[in-house]
């Protein structure tokens, strides 16, 4: 295990992985109830969705290991998947089975451009104070995820200014975020949970990440907040199993992807969903390779010039940049939205994950999760979003290396870091900072310094933007 995964070598030893491990999982398992109540939504069977998101997770997160040997982990995505249901099946009318063939199709490109270095080339011409400002700005949606996630806001919204999409409501920008009262128990346990994360971080105790999320979850026990009685309920892995065979391959069928030749009218339509899907996987990826990797070590200034300088997959960033590539189409064989590395990952990475073992013991907590999932389901979200805000405090550092006084790296590295919690996107957020970067270079009479990449990048996003308005 030593020799494979180069422990010493990256600074750590098994029970820091163990750990590391456990606190990604806890984290994001979340995914595992969420997903398959939203995807449901379009017709895909419940116990189906729920065993396609655990394997497509386990398949992800094992190659990001045993490949890459990066402490990162990989499921289908928030975000992507409401895109999925509520865009490309509500509003645009496609089936579930025609979404998971363009979601399969997604893949299959984002392993092209992988292959033909097109994302190394992207990071490689991302300037450093943008890079810095996405790593800050990392910080900053991760915290958000977490406050979010504690139940610590809530939103009110005008009469007559929001619409139903599904079981979701979409309101406009009159909706103003605000503290909630620290009245009800839940509340009452995320303020527990965060003081005890932040103590045990400041008086330096190892695992202290992973140890609030335990303290946490006995506490909302003994309040009465986490309900037990879900440990009593049988989970139906065999009728999971079951409903598993009308989703896996369903991409493929004659309502899937051999149905786009039906109607050809539709294909214009079909390929700009699919560029939507791809451009937001893509920079969500980036986004969070370069801010978790920089502050962390994991991605060095060696493997930095190793990508920039290797050919081939030399360098742990061309290894995870391929992981992440191919989870996409797997995700979609098995019945699942995109996947994609998870940006909770950062939770196992500061509590002391540095090599692919920590993505292993992730991925078996997803495959015992399988008959456990009771069990997962006690973990409280007040538990794991005080590990999520305190990651995102810690991340924040990467601001200090953006010169504020510096206008035109100011106003770039705050779009790029704000617009992520903002807008709850990494790629939107890293959109609008590359946008910000080119107008003021254009201004300055420095459009020669940026580089073609760049130019290439944002004229995606804008016609992104455009797509998204016309759809």
């Amino acid at each position: 295990m030593e020799k494979f995964f180069k422990l010493k070598e990256n600074g750590t030893n098994v029970t820091t992985e163990i750990i590391a491990g456990l606190t990604t999982f806890f984290a994001m398992a979340y995914i595992i109830f969420v997903n398959p109540n939203m995807l449901s939504q379009t017709g895909m069977p419940t116990g189906a969705v729920f065993l396609a998101t655990i394997l497509a997770s386990v398949v992800g997160t094992l190659v990001m290991g045993l490949f890459a040997n990066v402490p990162y982990a990989q499921a289908p995505g928030m975000g992507l998947n409401a895109f999925f249901t509520y865009t490309v099946c509500f509003t645009l009318g496609f089936s579930w089975q025609q979404a998971l063939a363009m979601v399969f199709l997604c893949g299959v490109i984002n392993i092209i451009i992988t292959v033909t270095k097109v994302r190394k080339l992207i990071i490689k011409a991302i300037p450093d104070s943008l890079k810095n400002a996405i790593g800050g700005g990392i910080g900053v949606f991760i915290a958000y995820i977490g406050l979010k996630n504690a139940g610590l806001i809530n939103f009110t919204s005008d009469p007559g200014t929001y619409v139903m999409a599904g079981e979701t409501v979409i309101a406009n920008s009159s909706a103003v975020p605000a503290l909630v009262d620290f009245n009800t128990k839940g509340v009452i346990l995320s303020l527990i949970g965060i003081i005890v994360t932040f103590i045990l971080l400041v008086l330096k105790v190892k695992g202290s990440i992973f140890i609030s999320i335990v303290v946490t979850t006995i506490i909302g026990i003994l309040m009465g907040v986490v309900d037990l009685s879900s440990l009593g309920q049988a989970n139906s892995v065999s009728d999971s199993f079951s409903q598993l065979g009308e989703t896996f391959c369903a991409a493929f069928g004659q309502d899937g992807l051999l149905s786009f030749f039906n109607e050809p009218a539709k294909l214009p339509l079909i390929l700009m969903t699919i560029f939507a899907f791809s451009l937001s996987d893509t920079f969500d990826t980036i986004g969070t390779f370069i801010g978790t990797g920089r502050r962390s070590g994991i991605f060095d200034e060696n493997d930095e010039r190793a990508l920039n300088e290797s050919t081939g997959f030399k360098s742990k960033m061309d290894k995870a940049l391929f992981a992440d590539s191919i989870a996409n189409s797997i995700g979609a064989i098995f019945g699942t939205s995109n996947t994609t590395t998870y940006v909770e990952s950062a939770a196992g990475i500061e509590a002391g994950g540095r090599t692919g073992l920590t993505s292993v013991v992730t991925a078996i907590c997803f495959i015992l999760s399988i008959f456990l999932a009771p069990f997962v389901n006690i973990v409280p979200a007040q538990a794991t979003a005080s590990a999520l805000i305190a990651v995102g405090v810690l991340m924040a550092a990467a601001f200090a290396d953006v010169d504020w006084k510096d206008i035109e790296e100011a106003i770039p590295a705050f779009f790029a870091s704000v617009f992520m919690g903002f807008f709850y996107s990494i790629s939107y957020g890293i959109a609008f900072g590359f946008f910000f970067y080119c107008i003021i270079k254009i201004v300055k009479g420095k459009a020669k310094e940026v580089s073609p990449i760049m130019w290439v990048a944002t004229l995606l996003f804008i016609a992104n933007f455009v797509i998204l308005a016309i759809i």
